[in-house]
């Protein structure tokens, strides 16, 4: 269910690492929990984004939530289809609607996340 490259915080954010650039999104658990998503708020392209402080936010039918950044880098990409389709959200969180990218300040920040296996054990817990 969770991509097994992808790193994952307790906040719902994952990133997945290329390089030296890593791209950032929400999990399915987290889409889930919002349910129908009509707003999303994305940082501009060369927001310097911190480890673990927002960088955005996610408005749904039920609530708005922060997004927050599981890396710390420069924003190099923002994904433009969410500002006219946030509902992508909902349907793809893990591919298509991915939130931004970021390059990488320290990469080794990444090893502090989890694995999808301890991510899906942490979020079934949390039900």
């Amino acid at each position: 269910m969770y991509p097994q490259n992808f790193r994952y915080t307790k906040e719902h954010e994952w990133v997945n690492v290329e390089g030296e650039t890593g791209t950032i999104g929400i999990t399915d658990h987290a889409q889930k929990e919002l349910g129908d998503i009509v707003y999303v708020d994305l940082p501009k392209i060369g927001t310097i984004a911190e480890k673990g402080k927002a960088i955005g936010s996610v408005e749904s039918v039920k609530a708005v939530s922060d997004i927050y950044s599981p890396v710390s880098g420069e924003v190099v990409a923002v994904n433009d289809l969410l500002s006219s389709s946030p509902e992508k959200l909902n349907e793809d969180p893990h591919g298509a609607a991915w939130l931004v990218k970021i390059k990488l300040a320290s990469p080794a920040e990444v090893a502090d996340l989890m694995s999808a296996a301890e991510y899906q054990q942490y979020a079934g817990e949390e039900q």
